[in-house]
């Protein structure tokens, strides 16, 4: 793969790595991370320990692998997974997820490759989320692809085609496995559908035959189910705003956002690695008219997220308050739904507006994913 096309995009390879952990181990905030991670001991520890590593792969495994599990153990009940065995299968494949947080989606599927001795997958994360030089440091060591979504019309075409291109060329090279997120931003209200766009930024560097270029990316859906949404407060927040007005992110939103989805509670996580598209229903999707193409296969990639999303109880709760039923009520008990009023009142005690909009917003978010599974 040639190094100088897809510089300013790629992970960090050979050199770049020990030189990028060096600057990592040297950064001042280093000690405040160490504080969170390491708790009572000396922030020279997690500097002398990242400054021996050499590689990517080292820093994921002794450095990364224990902040995940950290961050799942201290602000999750359970971390549940299924589906491995779709991937078990030694082959490079194009991993396709719902996208409910703006970190934790992809790092929680890292680890769980990890864990079971899988190669990890190289990650397609926005430049927005490395707004400084340590950030980038910490995420292309980390395997991270930079997803340039700045410029004029001609620079974003620009940064698709050669987004596109390492992509494919990643996978059927063999290199490496790649996550994205199906969607450009995270689901604010609860319900998960790919866009178009992406897919038709897949079909950019391929041969113009489009059931092979697709199955030679081996798509596979994952799905993501977080029993409390990260963030779920900014989320219902962002719609709000959106209902009056074109809504503008304020400096240093992304890396609060960050912040909240690490720290806020989700209770239990469910992560499935659903059956890959096969090549007989891209197939089909290449019978169809241009446009009619990418949205079946979109459609193919919610179905297969859709049918294996985990339905949790605050989903279940938050349809019977909102529809005023008790379809449901069999599911919880009285006790967890008073729980759950209760956390939804605290989340939006402080919003200056309409509290009885941002309810319903913020229950929506929740009860969405019940909509739709009873929909399918």
């Amino acid at each position: 793969m040639s190094q100088d096309k897809y510089k300013d995009i790629r992970p960090y390879m050979g050199e770049e790595e020990s030189a990028a952990l060096s600057r990592i181990a040297a950064h001042p905030i280093l000690k405040d991370i160490s504080s969170f991670l390491f708790p009572g001991k000396s922030s020279e520890d997690l500097k002398n320990l990242i400054a021996s590593l050499k590689s990517v792969s080292e820093f994921q495994s002794k450095v990364m692998l224990y902040a995940i599990k950290k961050i799942v153990n201290d602000t999750s009940k359970e971390l549940t997974y299924s589906g491995l065995g779709t991937i078990s299968v030694p082959k490079q494949r194009l991993l396709v997820s719902n996208h409910r947080d703006i970190m934790l989606d992809s790092a929680i599927i890292q680890a769980i490759l990890h864990i079971n001795d899988l190669p990890t997958s190289e990650m397609a994360v926005g430049d927005n989320l490395v707004t400084d030089p340590f950030m980038e440091d910490v995420a292309r060591s980390n395997k991270m692809i930079k997803v340039i979504r700045s410029g004029n019309s001609r620079d974003i075409y620009k940064s698709s085609l050669l987004l596109s291109e390492y992509i494919r060329e990643s996978i059927t090279s063999s290199n490496s496995s790649v996550w994205i997120a199906q969607r450009n931003g995270r689901t604010k209200d609860g319900l998960d559908l790919t866009e178009q766009g992406l897919l038709k930024m897949l079909d950019m560097s391929g041969s113009g035959v489009f059931a092979e270029d697709f199955d030679k990316l081996s798509i596979t859906p994952v799905s993501i189910s977080y029993e409390y949404e990260p963030c779920d407060f900014l989320k219902a927040r962002e719609l709000y705003i959106s209902k009056r007005t074109k809504y503008k992110k304020s400096p240093g939103e992304d890396l609060n956002s960050i912040l909240t989805g690490i720290m806020q509670f989700k209770g239990n996580i469910h992560i499935h690695f659903c059956n890959p598209i096969t090549r007989a229903e891209l197939e089909h999707c290449s019978t169809l008219d241009k446009n009619e193409k990418f949205k079946k296969l979109a459609e193919i990639i919610d179905e297969r997220i859709y049918q294996s999303y985990r339905i949790w109880k605050t989903n279940m709760m938050a349809y019977d308050i909102i529809n005023s039923s008790n379809k449901y009520f069999g599911e919880y008990t009285q006790e967890e739904l008073n729980d759950f009023k209760q956390y939804c009142e605290l989340k939006i005690a402080g919003f200056d507006g309409d509290k009885d909009e941002i309810m319903e917003i913020f229950l929506s978010i929740y009860s969405n994913p019940v909509i739709r599974a009873v929909s399918k």
